[in-house]
């Protein structure tokens, strides 16, 4: 194919596209959705800057160190306790296990009677009591 030839072969298909535009551009829907747009690219145009200013405060925080450090360093700071409280829970209930492990006694009336006025005990019923009470509340509410 000649040089002149590739010419004509490109401009007739930038021709079609051009009519193919025209065409999609000549129907009402289109028409009235061009309006619709027209009408609001206030709106959109500040929408858009002010998504544009967000993803530049977004992008700048994601970059800075000082602040990936100062969330890392505030993390860490919350979550700590939690996971010490969770390590002692469970090294608390290994250790417990360990116990009923080597004892093979029950636990009798007067046993059980000495317990109930461990405070650990009393709290542990009380948290119970509430946490069955508030069940039974929301299961009487949802029918």
């Amino acid at each position: 194919m000649s040089e002149n030839q590739q010419e004509v072969a490109v401009t007739q298909e930038a021709t079609k596209e051009s009519r193919d535009v025209l065409d999609q551009l000549m129907k009402p829907e289109v028409q009235q959705s061009l309006t619709v747009l027209v009408e609001n690219l206030p709106k959109l145009t500040e929408m858009v800057t002010l998504m544009t200013d967000a993803y530049d405060v977004a992008r700048s925080l994601a970059t800075d160190p000082v602040f990936i450090g100062d969330m890392k360093s505030s993390m860490g700071e919350f979550v700590k306790p939690v996971t010490d409280s969770a390590k002692g829970l469970a090294s608390a209930a290994i250790e417990a296990n360990d116990r009923v492990q080597t004892t093979d006694g029950s636990v009798g009336l007067f046993g059980l009677l000495k317990m109930l006025k461990d405070p650990n005990v009393q709290k542990t019923l009380r948290f119970s009591q509430a946490f069955l009470e508030i069940l039974n509340e929301r299961q009487r509410e949802s029918k």
